[in-house]
């Protein structure tokens, strides 16, 4: 470049476009500016967004004449470092500066001849307060913050002069949670009172409450924690939803936290305008209140939960935390199991209101209102056929079947035969339940018991694609025109697979002996006797709507009432008994 240019260069820098500038406009070569100073302020919840690795530094000054200080600093969750320390300077700043106009007191006293003193440090993530006299040659105290983890967030308080600020709820000596009592779906906790709580003012109830927050993953030191992490728990629940419902819209922004989006410019700091009473509202409280004790229901058994409570400062928007605690619910009391034998028929008593059940007079599998039985099915393709019957038609109950923890399946059983299908699984757990259970404890006295009786069966299926196939119906029909004076035609429906069908009659007198003999729809062919049997025959029709046989019963007295039943028999499963059906023969024929 020719001496002419530079000129023409040196006279533009000095003069510019209105003239010459100031010396004091000119920042040297080698210096870098930097951040705008952050000042805390007095007696002011502030609220700190810290990056994860990046120091954060706070500066204030104190009044002359102060004798002490304290400050305040609550980490949100995560483990954060911080100190306090206080910087002294050997000689004032001049006043006419001749640095960059960007720079700020505190840096120029960064810049200037001194020393620096450690007041406090501290790491970890429970609040934690310095409370001390005021450093006396200090020029300047700096408070630097910093995360390791993650990105976090943290609140200061900065008050000056002797005591507690009484901003924050105290804390009673002992500020542990207490366990009362546990039970199987309830926890009872108490814990001692706050001094705050407990002072003699009539308006102490409306500027307190205790919040008792129960939750499955761990204890929070904080206020601010416990909302971080429910809000955190929240989103992956929504994310969750969103992939399982497999929606193709556009994924709702993940907001950052509260303090990230208020300090991400790491400008000036502002007092926190959220309210205390809208972050309890978001935290669901099971117990709101001045009361320090606390029932809460509604519990999972056999389930491990974690309990905080939190006094709360409404007027001042701060809170203090209790040292939480953790319990497991009572476990439920599981039936023994019983192991059902191959093909073998069984009878089961299930108690209704109060008292136990039992399985065939078996003493073991005995609870309230349900039994557990175990079956193993034989061969390799681990089928088998569940079969259950009701004693009772009017009296219902449940059967549960699940392998391996899961539930396969659920079935009320009535009036109707049930068959379950048991394919897939080497073994199988089956619950016997009383649907009837609710609604029949206030019919039972203290002194009497009511069962529901339920036939059950299982049996090994390994030559059978599916389970057999029932008749349409179970009624029975006799024809007049063929009724005479010693006999009786009956016809019942049958089914496309070749199966036993035995008759049974027995001759009614007036009293009704017969009438309750066979109320019981659980007494199979082997109660009877061979007296009462009048026949037995195979049948078999592939077309179901033909599917109809019929029996002539003779023998009989002219003029006598009979009860006539009909047994299904298979080799598979209980016998079928169709519904009885009362003939009287003809007196003159």
């Amino acid at each position: 470049m020719s001496p002419s240019w530079c000129l023409v260069l040196a006279v533009a820098l000095l003069w510019g476009p209105l003239g010459p500038m100031p010396l004091a406009a000119l920042a040297p070569e080698n210096e870098v500016p930097l951040r705008p100073t952050t000042w805390l302020l007095e007696d002011k919840v502030t609220p700190i967004h810290l990056p994860k690795g990046k120091t954060r530094r706070f500066y204030f000054t104190l009044k002359k004449k102060t004798p002490s200080m304290s400050l305040t600093v609550s980490p949100c969750g995560t483990p954060i470092e911080w100190t306090l320390a206080a910087r002294t300077l050997k000689d004032k700043p001049p006043k006419n500066l001749h640095w960059s106009s960007k720079k700020s007191m505190p840096e120029v006293w960064w810049r200037g001849p001194g020393t620096e003193a450690k007041i406090h440090t501290y790491t970890g993530n429970s609040a934690d307060t310095y409370m001390g006299p005021a450093y006396t040659p200090a020029s300047i105290y700096i408070l630097r913050l910093k995360s390791q983890e993650q990105d976090t967030s943290a609140s200061v308080y900065l008050h000056e002069g002797p005591g507690s600020s009484g901003v924050f709820p105290k804390l009673p000596a002992d500020p542990r949670v207490h366990t009362l009592g546990v039970g199987l779906t309830s926890v009872t906790l108490s814990w001692n009172p706050s001094a705050s709580v407990t002072q003699p003012s009539h308006s102490v109830k409306h500027l307190y409450d205790y919040c008792v927050l129960v939750n499955h993953n761990h204890n929070y030191r904080s206020l601010c924690a416990a909302l971080e992490g429910i809000k955190k728990e929240r989103e992956r629940d929504w994310k969750q939803e969103k992939k399982d419902k497999q929606r193709k819209e556009t994924a709702r922004p993940v907001h950052k936290d509260w303090w990230g989006q208020q300090w991400d410019a790491l400008g000036e700091i502002q007092p926190s305008t959220s309210g205390v009473s809208d972050d309890v509202a978001q935290l669901g409280c099971v117990c709101r209140g001045i009361e320090s004790v606390c029932t809460v229901s509604e519990l999972l058994p056999d389930t491990q939960y974690y309990f905080d409570v939190f006094v709360i400062d409404r007027l001042n928007g701060t809170s203090a935390a209790y040292t939480g605690t953790f319990t497991h619910t009572h476990e439920q009391a599981q039936p023994a199991v019983i192991a059902l034998k191959e093909g073998e028929p069984r009878l089961v008593a299930l108690q209704v209101g109060r008292g136990s059940s039992s399985g065939g007079g078996s003493a073991s599998g005995r609870q309230q209102g349900a039994t557990v039985f175990s079956f193993r099915p034989r061969g390799w393709q681990q089928n088998g056929l569940l079969t259950l019957q009701s004693c009772n038609g009017t009296q219902k109950i449940r059967v549960v079947v699940t392998s391996r923890g899961k539930v396969l399946s659920t079935q009320e059983v009535g009036e109707q035969l049930a068959q379950l299908w048991l394919q897939g699984a080497p073994s199988y757990i089956i619950r016997l339940e009383s649907t009837e259970a609710s609604a029949a404890t206030g019919r039972v006295s203290a002194a009497s018991s009511s069962r529901v009786a339920v036939k059950i069966q299982a049996s090994s299926a390994y030559h059978r694609q599916a389970a057999p196939v029932l008749p349409a119906t179970l009624q029975m029909k006799s024809f007049n025109k063929l009724r005479s004076c010693t006999s009786i035609t009956l016809a019942w429906m049958g089914t496309e697979e070749r199966s036993l069908y035995c008759v049974y009659r027995w001759r009614l007198s007036d009293d009704v002996v017969g009438k309750e003999r066979n109320s019981d729809r659980c007494l199979g062919p082997e109660t009877r006797s061979d007296s009462e049997r009048v026949l037995c025959k195979y049948f078999q029709e592939l077309n179901p709507r033909r599917a109809v046989t019929t029996a002539v019963i003779g023998g009989l007295e002219p003029g006598a009432s009979y009860l006539l039943d009909v047994y299904l028999v298979r080799r598979w499963g209980i016998p079928i008994k169709y519904h009885s059906k009362t003939v009287r023969t003809r007196r003159e024929c």
